[in-house]
């Protein structure tokens, strides 16, 4: 009896050297493939399509140095030249698309705010020009498509339906020089004709701001909420006793507006005209702006009609008489996003209002957040999640707000170990 239970504790030995052997040569296997399934999954995450053979093994090569460079390896498959990189048509595109419409759907077509969107993060420049700058991409030439129009969007819808490569068709361009508005008046993407379309049309401006605050800081209004903020820039528009009972505009409607309205009254000479019944969502509208001398018949003055509107629901409000804007919330609980203190908190018109909300702590921090859930495919999950963003934040501020550099490093950070 005694040698069988020696037999058997033998064979159990015995078993047990074998998976011990097998575990390890499946631990080296898994160690020699490692860097090339690393970079492939770099490129699967920025391109959303799998490597050719070539640019794998340029990428694996940067994995595989003594010093592995993971970040190179990632802008080998952001810029080789291949006929299936999808970072410029397709990662990017999607990206951009849930900005430029109020369902923030990503089934949109591309137009002039995701174009010139994916022009600057392939030019590598400052991201902070998406709420300030006089830009705008637009196709060459070579393209052969329609021009450029500011009153359709055929131009891009031309791009998307023959699958012309954005990487190497879209051109820089002055927005100024293309749409007509004063250079003074263009706002990076915020007045792009997608833009206008989508937060201009009909209602009071404030969906610009909001989107815009929703895009690119991360906030909605809920988030920001504060009651205790001057409610004297709040417009007539706005009840003071929703109801009857001014308890809900003390306790709801002013924790917003008393920080919104002085914000968006930078869009205050800004419309988006259309035939409200032959063309009710836009299709051939045009992004309006007045001019110095410009007079809106009911406002008698530059302010458009719709800012004031509605003037007889609280007629001691604040009625418009400019664009010039003020931000309140650099005190109080919204001091946290951290605004820029070389900056005054207060100017005239669209473009310093966006400099304003871009030079935040909250606008940088919101930019890669959005790539990390868009390259890692979640959320920031734990310590070591939120570490590296941090991280990434101070490397996207000292990189001159590259985006490109932000997906590289997010690439770098989920491919894997």
């Amino acid at each position: 009896m005694v040698g069988v239970v020696k037999f058997r504790k033998f064979r159990v030995q015995l078993l047990l050297m074998f998976v011990l052997a097998a575990v390890t040569a499946l631990q080296c296997a898994i160690s020699l493939a490692d860097t090339r399934d690393q970079a492939k999954r770099i490129h699967d995450r920025i391109t959303g399509v799998p490597p050719d053979p070539v640019t794998l093994n340029e990428m694996q090569f940067e994995l595989d140095r003594a010093v592995p460079d993971a970040v190179a390896a990632a802008y080998i498959a952001m810029d080789k030249n291949t006929p299936h990189n999808g970072f410029y048509n397709v990662t990017l595109k999607n990206f951009a698309a849930p900005w430029t419409n109020r369902d923030q759907s990503i089934f949109v077509a591309l137009n002039d705010y995701i174009a010139t969107f994916i022009g600057m993060v392939r030019d590598n420049k400052d991201i902070r020009g998406i709420l300030s700058a006089d830009i705008l991409y637009t196709a060459d030439a070579s393209a052969g498509v329609s021009a450029y129009s500011n009153s359709n969007n055929t131009h891009y819808q031309q791009l998307e339906d023959r699958s012309i490569d954005l990487k190497l068709t879209l051109t820089e361009r002055a927005q100024s020089a293309i749409t007509g508005l004063p250079a003074s008046a263009t706002a990076g993407l915020t007045t792009t004709r997608a833009a206008a379309k989508a937060f201009f049309i009909d209602g009071t401006n404030r969906a610009m701001f909001r989107f815009t605050l929703l895009n690119q800081l991360c906030r909605d209004m809920e988030a920001v909420q504060d009651t205790t903020r001057a409610a004297d820039r709040i417009r007539q528009d706005v009840s003071r006793s929703p109801g009857g009972d001014s308890r809900i505009f003390l306790n709801n409607c002013i924790a917003c507006h008393s920080g919104m309205d002085p914000l968006a009254q930078s869009f205050a000479f800004y419309d988006f005209v259309h035939d409200v019944d032959g063309d009710p969502t836009g299709i051939q509208g045009t992004l309006q702006y007045n001019l110095p001398g410009d007079t809106d018949p009911f406002t008698n003055s530059r302010v458009v009609k719709k800012v004031r509107h509605n003037e007889s629901n609280f007629p001691f409000g604040f009625v418009t008489p400019d664009d010039q804007w003020d931000n309140y919330w650099r005190q109080g609980k919204n001091a946290s996003l951290g605004w820029d203190t070389a900056l005054q908190g207060t100017g005239n018109g669209a473009k310093s209002m966006g400099q304003e909300l871009a030079n935040s702590q909250a606008f940088a921090q919101c930019q890669v957040e959005k790539v990390f859930r868009n390259v890692c495919l979640r959320d920031v999950a734990d310590s070591a999640d939120r570490a590296r963003v941090t991280s990434m934040v101070s490397s996207f501020q000292s990189n001159n707000y590259n985006l490109k550099q932000v997906f590289a490093e997010s690439a770098a950070y989920c491919m894997g170990n």
